[in-house]
């Protein structure tokens, strides 16, 4: 036979769980806006039936209720909309990183505009052809000279700034390494305190969104792969559990190694080689004693910085170093043909500076590797006007040789027009690719945070309809234990008059 009280404690434990989901509900409007906070919800289950199934159960009709508890306390997620999400966001780091890289570049390259290269060139034929017509006239050698100098600073700036940028890239890379690998020190110190937690049956949802938050992050510096360790034999079957984290191949197609062990409760550091001599990133490690990482390739921010830095740099520094010597060795043989005011011949006009020293001499088996940087006008120019060879022959008012030197800028060989816009048309074509491709991986990242966001977010809206559905059902549940106890005093109070 039932209890005569059975029904006060299905109403207590009516009370208690509403009361549960009301609280977990007052937790998630207070979460409303913390960044990385995942909606909570009271899974209810029902109370065992009365009686339990046995031999000596009592007889009656069937099983009877005996109320409602609090299952568990499950944050709402969904995993595959987190695997979407961050590979969206490890593309949107790549391409970020190269976006970031060519607008830097575009701004130091400065073109088109009044102060980059090709106007500075173009300024300098338009003297040159000025000293053709007034050979004699010292205002114009002055002005050939000075522009002379703008076109070998203009190369100087150029390279110094792309190179000083380039070293900046290398701390970055070194910024961008040591949040990587905070990120997973981080990580695998929650693991441990979810491996601690969990085997007692809990859910440490806060625990959970904190890990993740982090493992967001994370995406968008590497390509990673996480799956999923039970923290227990026997844990919750809406576990968690400790997070393995590996590092992809930007490709996807090859794991690099773990960052982070969750059945070790470990993790490893990656860390970077840098070759001396060529000045390249060779190649990535991973944990102690590192191993090597056999490509560069490890997606996201840190391979978008490794390009810009080993690749895109490199490249422009290069080209601007053979454009800058194919200008300087055409002009200088063209301009010790010619024969200066005073009647001397065989003088160069460019030469390549050596700080405190006189100026080196430009032979064609000079060194490309840093030429645009130390390019200057030589001193024999730059002490004397007069040494500026406009003429082809020693005869007065002779510019013919000023005229051939303006003709350098369509020379056959050295082609420094088209050579130079096609570095800034292929400087142009990247950029526009890394920022179309930058805008594309963030719009999908976005539409399908907010697929995320619609399942995991909280919506005051529904808060507030769940809030008023428990209430009532907390309310009703009171007014049970009141109904209760009213037949109770009937039974105790009203019924018969034996024991007054």
């Amino acid at each position: 036979m039932r209890s005569t009280f059975h029904g006060l404690e299905t109403a207590r434990r009516g009370m208690f769980t509403q009361q549960t989901a009301l609280q977990v509900t007052g937790n998630n409007i207070s979460n409303a806006n913390t960044p990385g906070y995942s909606r909570q919800r009271v899974n209810f289950e029902q109370t065992e039936p009365y009686p339990a199934a046995a031999m000596n159960r009592p007889n009656i009709p069937g099983q009877m209720g005996t109320g409602v508890k609090a299952g568990s306390i499950q944050r709402v997620r969904e995993g595959f909309l987190d695997v979407q999400f961050r590979t969206e966001n490890n593309k949107l780091g790549y391409w970020g990183a190269k976006a970031e890289g060519l607008e830097k570049m575009e701004d130091i390259m400065n073109e088109p505009s009044d102060n980059g290269l090709s106007k500075t060139l173009d300024r300098f034929w338009q003297s040159l052809q000025d000293l053709a017509v007034n050979p004699e006239d010292s205002g114009a050698r002055s002005v050939v000279r000075q522009r002379g100098i703008a076109v070998a600073e203009t190369f100087n700036y150029l390279s110094n700034s792309l190179y000083t940028i380039k070293k900046d890239m290398e701390s970055q890379i070194d910024i961008t390494k040591l949040e990587v690998n905070s990120l997973t020190t981080q990580i695998n110190n929650i693991n441990k305190q979810i491996s601690e937690i969990e085997p007692h049956g809990y859910l440490p949802n806060d625990l959970y969104d904190e890990r993740d938050m982090l493992v967001d992050r994370l995406s968008e510096l590497v390509n990673i792969k996480v799956t999923s360790e039970p923290s227990s034999d026997d844990p919750s079957p809406m576990a968690a559990g400790k997070y393995t984290i590996e590092l992809i191949s930007g490709d996807g197609t090859q794991s690099l190694g773990k960052l982070v062990d969750g059945a070790a409760l470990a993790k490893s550091d990656v860390n970077y080689n840098i070759d001396s001599t060529t000045g390249k990133l060779t190649k990535f490690t991973l944990g102690a004693p590192p191993s090597d990482i056999t490509t560069l390739k490890v997606g996201g921010r840190l391979s978008g910085l490794t390009d810009s830095f080993n690749n895109t740099y490199p490249t422009m520094l290069n080209d601007l170093d053979k454009l800058a010597k194919g200008f300087a060795v055409k002009f200088n043989e063209v301009h010790s043909n010619g024969y200066s005011l005073t009647n001397t011949t065989n003088i160069d006009f460019f030469a390549l500076e050596i700080p405190g020293a006189v100026s080196e001499e430009i032979t064609s088996t000079t060194p490309i590797a840093g030429f645009a940087s130390r390019l200057t006008i030589h001193d024999d120019i730059k002490n004397k006007i007069e040494n500026i060879a406009a003429g082809l022959t020693t005869s007065d008012g002779d510019g013919d040789n000023a005229q051939l030197l303006s003709d350098v800028k369509n020379d056959s060989d050295v082609k420094l027009k088209t050579t130079y816009e096609g570095m800034i048309g292929r400087m142009a074509v990247e950029s526009q690719e890394a920022v179309r491709l930058m805008d594309n991986s963030n719009v999908l990242k976005s539409a399908v945070d907010s697929r995320r966001q619609s399942i995991s977010g909280v919506s005051l809206d529904e808060e507030m309809t769940n809030m008023i559905q428990f209430q009532h059902a907390y309310n009703a549940s009171a007014r049970n234990i009141t109904v209760i106890d009213e037949m109770l005093d009937k039974i105790i109070n009203g019924m018969g008059v034996g024991g007054r």
